[in-house]
């Protein structure tokens, strides 16, 4: 608990708790089940949600910490528009290249416009006119604001829907050592966040994505629900993006092999389990042809794997090879048009370039398609049978694999991605002219930094991580109030009352956030609606335990309650939420 009292009291009698007792049908897991049996959100539409009185209580918690955090390590508050110029956008080149995530309109004078999913266009416009000076830099401004992107489906709830709320940050600096140091607090900042909002979250490298830029790092949250794959060492501190994390060169070279190429009857093998039953193979000693798409009149690619490993298109997408995004397998008429038959692509004789992953290239006498129906070949070499080849890392690694910080191996988790950072260069600054002048008296172009953090997705994220059968189990600094004060069987008994409401305002007095449940339900619902709710600390005032001189604390994450003095309760509960 923030050691400033800001307490208050509540009644539950004259706030909107809105529990649902069943499960909406369309909520697929369980933050989005239990944000709207806990009355947090309401849809209005897919992917866009109306934010209740309970939920803003916790997106404000979560809001107060990003802000004081930001603050803290130098960044500036300002406020940007939703609306954004398209010519801007045209500007920086992602007008087009942002795809049909962007929600453009156009205004009744025929002007294009777009939604702002993120701010770079406009804050760099806005400082080419505010920045003359290297003495001004470095600076870092930021904003806690609504964002759109026109989700192709939006699901789960706020996890990924077309409107959120978003902190986004942008630092400008003179030079890389400028940059890193500015990169540095907010990679701290981020990790200070995430700290005092209680929960388990790990900093990975990144892909940069469509934000551009060399350097980036992700927030991950940690939960089983998670839909990224999160690389980690289990002996150093190594963690990465499973698409980003690179695999280490096989430690020996293809050697010449000592089989002949032979062709060899497979019928109806069409996958590599098929083919290793049928020719009592491991998929480690065969080679899989996936024919690609090729990107505006970029003809088509084909990529050679290991069979046992899978495909990391952010890595292929980094090479640029004119491979589509994103990635499209060939199929049907579009590789029969190319002379490949499906199952059984052979590497020698391709009508497309070629690209293979290291593992795969340092096979030899492997197992591959033989460019017929029902066909493969054994006994296959590189070097004598397809000549020079182009050779990337193209895989995506394996659990138990050597980490490629070399120490220990590597363990897959699964994360929420939450926050993301990025070193972006002069991607922006370039392409919309930010000059300053240098301490030499000459331009320069400043380099960019910016800094993402979902907001409303650190709520639904939160409950991924932090739940039981019963509800939400809210982090402490998330909570949307500190402790319930359940009053039972209130009617009539009016000492009962002025106990429970004496007992409330104390604790408020004291700084804590007070529900006090008033309301004439029964006590069963009263308990199973404060357990949905996830507050941390419960307090009730039964007639049989008051006139014992008694009352029942319960912790939310505790399975049995206590019985305390009623004149030490208030002390006692204090002293639980300062530890």
């Amino acid at each position: 608990m923030d050691s400033t009292p800001r307490g208050s009291l509540t009644r539950a009698s004259r706030f909107p708790i809105a529990v649902l007792k069943e499960t909406p049908s369309d909520a697929e897991i369980v933050s989005h089940q239990l944000m709207l049996r806990a009355g947090l959100i309401r849809r209005a539409a897919s992917g866009v949600y109306t934010w209740l009185p309970m939920g803003m209580r916790v997106l404000n918690k979560v809001q107060e910490i990003v802000r004081s955090s930001m603050n803290r390590h130098g960044a500036m508050e300002v406020l940007m528009p939703v609306l954004n110029p398209g010519e801007l956008w045209r500007h920086s080149g992602r007008w087009d290249d942002y795809g049909p995530d962007l929600m453009r309109l156009t205004d009744r004078h025929g002007r294009e416009f777009c939604l702002g999913p993120t701010h770079e266009e406009i804050i760099t416009d806005t400082l080419r006119q505010e920045l003359h000076s290297h003495a001004q830099l470095p600076c870092n401004f930021y904003q806690i604001q609504t964002k759109f992107r026109d989700e192709v489906r939006p699901r789960f709830g706020v996890m990924r829907g077309r409107e959120f709320i978003m902190k986004d940050a942008y630092s400008f600096h003179t030079s890389q050592e400028c940059m890193d140091e500015g990169y540095q607090a907010m990679h701290d900042a981020y990790c200070e966040i995430f700290d005092r909002l209680g929960i388990d979250y790990i900093a990975v490298r990144a892909d940069s994505g469509n934000i551009g830029g060399s350097l980036s790092h992700e927030f991950q949250m940690l939960a089983e629900s998670g839909e990224d794959v999160i690389v980690c060492s289990d002996t150093s501190d190594y963690a990465a993006n499973l698409e980003f994390a690179e695999a280490l060169p096989p430690e020996l070279p293809a050697g010449d092999g000592s089989e002949s190429l032979e062709r060899v009857a497979t019928p109806g093998c069409t996958t590599i389990d098929d083919v290793c039953t049928h020719l009592n193979v491991p998929p480690e000693r065969t080679i899989k042809i996936l024919a690609l798409a090729g990107s505006d009149d970029a003809p088509a690619v084909a990529v050679a794997l290991r069979g046992d490993h899978s495909l990391a298109e952010l890595k292929l997408a980094r090479l640029n090879l004119g491979v589509a995004q994103p990635v499209q397998l060939l199929e049907g008429e579009a590789l029969a048009g190319l002379g490949l038959v499906p199952g059984s692509i052979a590497p020698f004789d391709l009508p497309i370039p070629l690209v293979v992953d290291r593992d795969a290239a340092a096979l030899s006498d492997f197992v591959c398609g033989a460019g017929a129906p029902d066909m493969h070949c054994t006994g296959v070499n590189w070097a004598r049978d397809v000549g020079e080849i182009q050779v990337h890392d193209l895989r995506n690694v394996c659990e138990g694999e050597p980490s490629p910080d070399g120490s220990g191996k590597l363990v897959f988790r699964r994360g929420i991605e939450v926050g993301h950072i990025f070193q972006l260069g002069t991607k922006y600054s370039d392409a919309l002219g930010l000059r300053v002048l240098g301490a030499d008296g000459k331009p320069i172009t400043p380099l960019m930094g910016c800094y993402g953090l979902g907001v409303t997705r650190v709520v639904a994220a939160a409950i991924e991580q932090n739940h039981d059968e019963q509800g939400i189990v809210w982090p402490q600094p998330m909570a949307p109030f500190h402790v319930v004060v359940v009053l039972l069987n209130p009617a009539g008994r009016r000492a009962l009352t002025e106990c429970a409401e004496a007992l409330g305002q104390s604790l408020a007095e004291a700084g804590c956030e007070v529900l006090l449940e008033d309301t004439e339900e029964r006590a069963g619902a009263k308990f199973a609606s404060t357990e949905l709710l996830g507050i941390p600390h419960r307090l009730v005032v039964s007639e049989r335990n008051v006139e014992a001189g008694e009352i029942e604390y319960r912790s939310r994450s505790a399975e049995q309650s206590e019985q305390w003095p009623i004149q030490e309760a208030a002390q006692r509960l204090l002293r639980r939420l300062r530890t």
